[in-house]
């Protein structure tokens, strides 16, 4: 759309890069071609202007194959106007000159022009193919024959449009038809899938298998150097006691060598202290002996002296109680028997013994 400005009963417009202006007056063409900026006035001015630039034009229609299945096509046609002078006198591109905006729609109208040309090829294509067959290569046959179609159509030359491209997007079945398409594919993608988590497996339980089998060659493997160690270590005690039982026999012969010389050193000192102590004890014994000898000399003269002496203190003891008379001795017996009474301290007379004593008394009295 064209930029237009107002001054004082004119009108100045600028048009874009993208955009061919043409600009009559009077009756005459006073300006024409893409990007120009001019004043006018718009009692005597008609003004048009045509876009040159590439346009998307997105289509969406439906078709039935040769099956009478409905389908969905988008597409997508690109588009420009190759001949600005002859799409302007084919179609209203004129602008309102105060406002700069098309008095028409010539952009729907290509639009429908190039859509129902592009449907027309498309739904020609797709009668005579199957559902199956469109669906796997529909989308190049459609884009192929609408593409050929659009450069064969006369109109749109005649309008001044060239057609750069045509993109078929997708071909859509229905959604019950299409869920019913997947189906089978799902099933086998299933049992793709089902198949390659057998063979995951598989492998997983082969692989678990060899690692089974590596862990019991390792441990075999372990047994018999465990088995061989076992032995090794058996020999090396046994070597071990070997030795420390020649070390042990060596240490007790030398332990009885020593032993022995030991005991014969002791048995040699024993002897010579033996000898030195019988020599000795000879000479004591016979020292003794005759200290013996002299003590009992003199214990015999001492008791031989001493006997006599008794002897004669008795026989003058005896010669003496010989010459006393009775009552004499009867006194000196009395009083050796109190000598030898034990001591008493005080003495109780009944009345009874006192009676008896005086009556003894008093007949050794009266006789």
């Amino acid at each position: 759309m064209a930029d237009i400005t107002r001054r004082l009963g004119w009108r100045h417009l600028r048009g874009a890069p993208t955009a061919h202006i043409r600009h009559h007056s009077s009756g005459r063409l006073a300006h024409e071609g893409p990007g120009l900026s001019f004043w006018f006035r718009p009692l005597s001015a008609a003004i048009s202007e045509v876009p040159v630039d590439d346009r998307e034009l997105a289509m969406t229609f439906h078709a039935r194959t040769a099956d009478f299945q409905d389908v969905a096509v988008q597409a997508t046609v690109t588009y420009r106007v190759g001949d600005p002078a002859v799409a302007a006198a084919r179609l209203d591109f004129s602008l309102d000159p105060d406002t700069g905006v098309w008095r028409g729609t010539p952009l729907e109208q290509l639009g429908t022009l190039l859509t129902e040309t592009a449907q027309q090829h498309a739904l020609a294509v797709l009668a005579r193919t199957a559902l199956a067959e469109a669906l796997v290569d529909g989308v190049a046959a459609v884009r192929e024959r609408i593409a050929a179609g659009l450069a064969a159509e006369p109109r749109l030359p005649a309008t001044g449009i060239e057609v750069v491209a045509v993109r078929v997007m997708a071909l859509r079945p229905e959604p019950e038809v299409e869920r019913a398409l997947r189906t089978p594919a799902r099933e086998q993608i299933q049992q793709e899938a089902d198949r390659a988590t057998y063979e995951r497996r598989a492998v997983a339980v082969e692989r678990e298998r060899a690692i089974a089998e590596n862990e019991l060659a390792s441990q075999i493997e372990l047994a018999r150097r465990e088995e061989q160690l076992v032995d090794q270590r058996g020999t090396n005690a046994r070597r071990e006691a070997e030795e420390h039982a020649a070390a042990d026999a060596v240490r007790a012969e030398a332990e009885a060598t020593r032993t022995v010389k030991l005991a014969e050193a002791e048995a040699a000192r024993s002897v010579k202290l033996a000898e030195a102590e019988a020599a000795r004890a000879v000479k004591l014994g016979e020292a003794e002996a005759a200290r013996a000898v002299t003590l009992a000399r003199a214990e015999a003269a001492a008791a031989r002296e001493v006997g006599e002496a008794r002897a004669a203190a008795q026989a003058a003891w005896l010669r003496v109680h010989g010459e006393v008379d009775v009552a004499t001795l009867h006194a000196l017996t009395g009083s050796r028997l109190a000598e030898n009474l034990p001591r008493i301290d005080s003495v109780t007379v009944s009345p009874d013994v006192l009676t008896g004593l005086l009556a003894k008394l008093g007949s050794a009295d009266q006789t």
